[in-house]
């Protein structure tokens, strides 16, 4: 029996995009988009491309209008897709032998190409980036939560980490996309922190950025992507430090003491932990090495 594929696309003002996104599925059987009531052309140009159209109340994150989305699609399997993703035709091959071929399972994991800044990002925690984007109709639903992990019914399988079956993620473009991006979900990330019964903690401040740095350059070799990998873990480091500011504003920007011997507790520990991921680069620096030969090339 034929499985029909349903792709899903959740849009607001993405007419740059649209034309690309749509015709990299144009293989589907089904093309659903949802869009938030956008003021371009994005309808217009999803309308002429054959695609269904349905429209969702704005929000500030895509989780509930996703839902939504899903609920609208008649396939037997469905894709979902961000207007700033494409799929390629090796991609595209696999996903339809999965669905015609294989019974047992229920959704798949697919491996994520981030481009950011016009670099293919392969480290600092940017790839393999696996994602939950094809699956039998009522077997995966978002919880509405930003970048919540979707709750999935049956067996699942991840395909392998090469290129060939990567989803490609056209991600931030320009610092400008990324800092208003992060204006906005950092909002809502603060919120959720408040409603969890998160309290401001000013020591927050340091540890939280410092272990997302650490994180994103050293444990995952962010330095190996060279000054985009510095300036991507500074960035995502500085995303955390902007979260938990604005919990402190959301607050009343309330005074706290600071404890001068506990900053130096946490200065001490700072420094053993960069010391740590210094050591393990080896005592002739291979990690600096690596950075410096990736920054001048």
């Amino acid at each position: 029996m034929t499985q029909k594929i349903s792709v899903v696309i959740n849009t607001f003002n993405e007419e740059a995009n649209m034309e690309k996104a749509i015709k990299s599925v144009s293989w589907a059987d089904e093309t659903i988009i949802c869009d938030m009531h956008s003021g371009d052309n994005t309808v217009a140009i999803a309308k002429k491309l054959g695609a269904k159209i349905f429209f969702h109340e704005q929000v500030d994150y895509v989780e509930p209008a996703r839902n939504f989305a899903i609920s609208q699609a008649t396939g037997d399997w469905i894709l979902v897709l961000d207007a700033d993703e494409r799929i390629p035709q090796t991609l595209a091959k696999r996903l339809q032998e999965i669905a015609a071929n294989m019974k047992q399972i229920s959704s798949v994991k697919l491996p994520r190409k981030n481009i950011i800044f016009g670099k293919w990002m392969k480290t600092s925690m940017w790839w393999p980036d696996y994602q939950i984007r094809f699956f039998k109709a009522g077997k995966v639903k978002w919880r509405n939560e930003i970048h919540s992990k979707p709750e999935i019914e049956g067996g699942s399988i991840d395909l392998e980490p090469e290129e060939k079956w990567a989803l490609i993620h056209y991600n931030y473009n320009n610092l400008s996309q990324y800092i208003g991006r992060m204006n906005r979900y950092t909002d809502i990330e603060a919120k959720e922190l408040i409603n969890n019964g998160y309290k401001f903690c000013w020591q927050d401040i340091i540890q939280k950025p410092l272990s997302e740095f650490l994180s994103r350059f050293f444990a995952g070799r962010g330095f190996e992507d060279g000054l985009h990998g510095l300036a991507l873990s500074m960035l995502q480091a500085f995303s955390f430090l902007a979260v938990y500011l604005k919990v402190w504003e959301i607050e009343k920007f309330g005074q706290q003491e600071l404890n001068l011997e506990e900053l130096e507790i946490i200065k001490n520990k700072g420094g053993r932990e960069l010391n740590y991921w210094f050591k393990k680069s080896g005592s002739n620096g291979n990690i600096f090495k690596s950075f410096l030969k990736k920054f001048n090339n």
